[in-house]
């Protein structure tokens, strides 16, 4: 008997060393075979809550008023998931409403409406967070398998992340404008550079919340990396005008050689208004009501005369006169400055002057100078100083000559005589 009950405790061990030893061959080879591992939870993809959930039995978090009620609703699964998910989302627009409450009662003395903006962005991404954490849980008492609940809780979890690269997106660009407010301070952001560091942050974001999508649903990001690089080197062949337009735009707002609002003139001979510079491209506005577009790689290797830049944006008028020799140039010099005195739109700082610039073939050459404040009524206020000077010499009796030439006929009393 001895014999035979030791004979059986021994085929017991031996079996239950053959299952656990059978048990252990299918976990490794589940695992590399990258299926799930039996008794893998949502701790091997790092989701908020670890432990067993929808057993039965109330989380170890849970407090203990709220026990019996969880355990009663966990007979039936989808309806505890429900309360779960409505709870944990009303919990998060009840915070929401609190802080935005509380916070717009702080902010109310403070001009603008930035902070406001900031403090609801900040909200909404806490809200955010809380609906995703009650929707895991959710997920988790629903115990629809291993498998099942992988996929969706990383479905979540994707939306989460693209939710938030959208709130990164607008935060980024609330940071700049509040920057920008602070010139005295942060003198490098304001409104030309705006747009660089706009597509740089831009570039940043979207690069992170790739990099997580990634993590999120277990692929290798190093493979991506390099096929990137190959696929950038391709394109960057391929863009290579493209590519020289974007380096230049950095360039050009970088260095600001002119802003929004300036007048320019390019070496071809176009002028007019900037009214937008670009990443890729400078347009120009010109006094016939015509946009240009000009390539900002154009723009960065040509010669461009900036009408408004320098130490302020007025623009000087060069009005040249003749007058008949004999005239009083003293009377033509005080003339033409009263004229210019007498405009509305000549600046009188600084003065307007007359010079005399030489002796003519026909007349003695004067020249007005004088300031306007745009550099968009040089056209208008010339024409009107050309108008006034003339009915001016015309009331002074001051002659405006004019080139004459006498033609002499050589031999033409011969030709008279012969004919």
């Amino acid at each position: 008997m001895q014999d035979a009950s030791s004979q059986e405790s021994q085929s017991a061990s031996d079996s239950t060393a053959g299952g656990a030893s059978a048990s252990a061959e299918q976990a490794a080879a589940a695992s590399a075979e990258g299926g799930p591992t039996p008794g893998a939870g949502a701790a091997d993809i790092g989701l908020p809550f670890a432990d067993p959930i929808g057993n039965g039995e109330a989380p170890a978090w849970l407090p203990t008023q709220l026990e019996t009620p969880w355990e009663f609703l966990a007979a039936y699964p989808p309806v505890l998931a429900l309360v779960v998910a409505l709870v944990g989302v009303g919990l998060a627009l009840l915070g929401r409403s609190f802080v935005l409450f509380w916070g717009h009662k702080l902010t109310s003395r403070i001009r603008g409406d930035l902070d406001e903006r900031l403090l609801r962005m900040g909200a909404n991404v806490a809200a955010l967070i809380v609906s995703y954490l009650a929707i895991v849980l959710a997920i988790q008492v629903l115990q629809l398998g291993d498998t099942a609940e992988k996929i969706l809780i990383r479905i979540a979890l994707t939306l989460l992340v693209l939710r938030l690269m959208t709130s990164a997106l607008k935060a980024g660009h609330l940071g700049l404008e509040i920057l920008g407010r602070l010139r005295e301070r942060f003198a490098i952001v304001e409104e030309r550079t705006l747009p660089l560091f706009d597509l740089i942050m831009t570039v940043l974001v979207i690069g992170a919340g790739a990099y997580a999508l990634l993590l999120v649903w277990n692929i290798d990001p190093t493979a991506w990396l390099a096929s990137a690089g190959v696929i950038g080197i391709a394109v960057g062949f391929a863009a290579r005008d493209t590519l020289a337009n974007l380096f230049a735009g950095f360039f050009i707002i970088a260095d600001a050689p002119y802003k929004l609002g300036d007048y320019v003139v390019l070496d071809t001979g176009e002028r007019g208004e900037i009214t937008k510079v670009g990443i890729r491209s400078t347009r120009i506005l010109t006094r016939d009501d015509v946009e240009i577009t000009v390539p900002n790689s154009m723009m960065a290797n040509s010669q461009i005369y900036n009408e408004s830049g320098g130490k302020w944006e007025r623009f000087r008028i060069r009005i040249k006169v003749g007058v008949a020799y004999g005239s009083d140039v003293d009377e033509v010099c005080e003339l033409l400055e009263n004229i210019a005195f007498e405009h509305d739109t000549v600046c009188q700082d600084p003065k307007p002057r007359v010079r005399m610039r030489g002796f003519g073939d026909s007349s003695l050459d004067f020249e007005l100078l004088c300031w306007v404040a745009q550099p968009a009524q040089r056209g208008l206020v010339s024409h009107e100083l050309y108008m006034a000077i003339y009915k001016g010499l015309n009331q002074a009796g001051i002659e405006i000559p004019f080139p004459q030439r006498d033609v002499w006929m050589r031999g033409g009393a011969e030709t008279e005589e012969s004919g």
